[in-house]
């Protein structure tokens, strides 16, 4: 395992990081629930996490059983040129990608514990789709060989990085209290305006990552 890799599936992860939705949940809990507010919110991103987690590994499992049997399929000439267009497609949709016009984050009917397990699992479903720095990161561990082992700690350690925003921005507010109330407002405001510049931009570098990933095969 290169600390190339290492690098370039962190930068993924740190990228990963700019999805709204997960820290426009947590900032909207914050503002909104006063009893038993780190229970639920712990509940709500631990079921983010392990859902990305398990699908990880699904995917891990499945490209190494389908590498097993197309060895060459990412070197062949017209797979990487598949990855190339799909690259380009990507950066130039960057650019045309709507910016949100709302500024009123979704409500919340109830918030029991199973409502945030339920949250936390339709959040995800709905946002997998778009996870391109995931699975780029995913592509690369298997295009890597790596054993499971190796990425299996490398795969959780990608989905704490990605939860790491709103367990940040909760610990700040159990620190400061009140003080956080003004902030917390501005960043909500912020997150709903500006998600659709956040997904821009992940399609944007990781069209980059697949061109450049694929040119070394043309």
């Amino acid at each position: 395992m290169s600390l190339e890799l290492l690098v370039s599936i962190g930068g993924l992860a740190l990228l990963d990081t700019l999805s709204p939705t997960t820290l426009g949940v947590t900032v909207y809990l914050l503002l909104t629930e006063k009893e038993r507010l780190s229970s639920r919110l712990m509940i709500y991103l631990v079921t983010v996490a392990a859902f990305y987690f398990f699908v990880g590994v699904a995917f891990m499992l499945g490209m190494d059983m389908l590498l097993a049997a197309f060895s060459s399929i990412f070197q062949n000439r017209i797979v990487s040129w598949v990855t190339l267009i799909i690259g380009g497609i990507l950066f130039i949709a960057s650019f045309y990608y709507p910016e949100s016009k709302k500024s009123d984050l979704p409500r919340l009917k109830s918030k029991s514990k199973t409502s945030m397990i339920v949250l936390g699992f339709s959040t995800s479903l709905i946002e997998v789709g778009t996870a391109f720095p995931y699975f780029a990161a995913i592509g690369l561990m298997t295009t890597s060989n790596l054993a499971v082992f190796q990425w299996l700690p490398i795969l959780a350690g990608y989905n704490f990085i990605m939860v790491l925003p709103p367990l940040i921005v909760f610990f700040l507010h159990l620190l400061l209290g009140p003080v956080m109330q003004r902030p917390l407002e501005k960043l909500q405001i912020k997150i709903s305006k500006h998600s659709g510049s956040a997904i821009s931009w992940i399609m944007c570098i990781v069209g980059l990552i697949l061109i450049f990933n694929s040119l070394d095969y043309l």
